[in-house]
């Protein structure tokens, strides 16, 4: 399954409402699904019903929900029994599905609403070989002892169509090409083996750098801080990890910049599996539903790695097998007042 955000615009403002994709347009939305279900069933409060089992929002779901793949595949199931029986929509006329491609008050936005803790690791050995080798430094040993990571603000991720914001103390921005994992359910101290059942998707993640700011940091061993936190991107929807049969995926990934191909490569060249990752990072500590945990930069996955830069106005799209296209265009650089 395809999961979304979906962004309508009314005359009472915004809403943002979790969605989930029947084919290639078709959006269900999950929530009003479950309304006209119970008001189709005469129970009584059947808003308020639908609210606590289906919330609007998938981070909600999926606090509540150990199992939100299996729930969300039932109400797939309960769409297409509704909709033959002729309903399609609650009494009130919100109705439960509706065409992407013909709705232009809709968009999509980053698929996952809110985000508990934010882990970005450093897992593929060509983008951690090129960096080092442009230090003139060799990879650490330790790299291939642990899955290091590091942690990042949760409040600054927006999703596809949107513009990624140039703060205005960088003069060198850069694209970060990874695959993410969302989680779905608590843990502690998780078997590597059994580390994959924690996932509830996957989703393309651009980690974006302000790679001038980031050298500086990182030359006195701490960070980063301001080199990474102010802007990310997901998007533009969540696979369900059933798709991939809860195993690690070997997709395709590329970058483009302005329809010119500039990385190409594999989110299974990775030194560490998803496993051995959270394995790690649940050592002694929780990691809860709505966690969102980057791959790290694919080799290729940047323009430090190819010295090439993005340009203010530049169009980016990341691509990733299963997944989509992630566009967004680069924003003119901040100034202050």
């Amino acid at each position: 399954m395809k999961i979304c955000t979906y962004r309508r615009q009314t005359e009472l403002g915004q809403f943002n409402r979790l969605g989930v994709f029947f084919n290639h347009s078709t959006i269900i939305d999950i929530n009003f699904l479950w309304q006209a279900y119970y008001e189709f069933q005469g129970h009584y409060g059947a808003k308020e019903k639908a609210n606590r089992l289906a919330p609007s929002k998938l981070s909600e779901l999926l606090k509540i929900n150990d199992n939100a793949i299996s729930f969300l595949k039932d109400s797939v199931e309960l769409f297409e029994e509704m909709t033959k029986k002729g309903y399609l929509s609650t009494a009130d006329k919100a109705y439960f599905s509706f065409d992407l491609n013909d709705d232009k008050n809709v968009s999509l936005a980053a698929p996952l609403d809110s985000i508990n803790c934010y882990r970005d690791f450093f897992v593929h050995e060509k983008h951690v070989k090129k960096g080092f080798e442009k230090r003139k430094e060799k990879v650490p040993e330790a790299w291939y002892e642990i899955p290091v990571y590091y942690k990042g603000p949760t409040s600054n991720f927006i999703g596809t169509d949107e513009t990624i914001l140039w703060p205005h103390y960088t003069e060198k921005l850069d694209y970060e090409l990874e695959l993410a994992a969302v989680i779905g359910k608590q843990g502690r101290n998780i078997d590597k083996e059994k580390a994959n059942e924690y996932i509830f998707g996957f989703t393309i993640l651009n980690d974006v750098s302000a790679r001038d700011i980031q050298k500086k940091e990182m030359s006195v061993r701490l960070g980063p801080s301001k080199g990474k936190d102010f802007c990310s991107v997901i998007g533009p929807v969540i696979v369900t990890a059933d798709e991939f049969e809860f195993q690690d995926p070997k997709l395709q990934m590329t970058a483009s910049v302005n329809g010119n191909l500039w990385s190409k490569g594999n989110s299974g060249d990775a030194h560490y599996s998803w496993g051995e990752m959270i394995s790690f990072l649940s050592q002694d500590e929780w990691v809860f539903p709505t966690d969102l945990l980057g791959s790290g930069t694919v080799g290729t996955g940047c323009g430090l790695e190819l010295d090439k830069w993005i340009q203010p106005g530049d169009l980016l799209e990341l691509t990733v097998d299963k997944i989509g296209t992630l566009k967004n265009i680069v924003g003119i650089p901040e100034k202050l007042a």
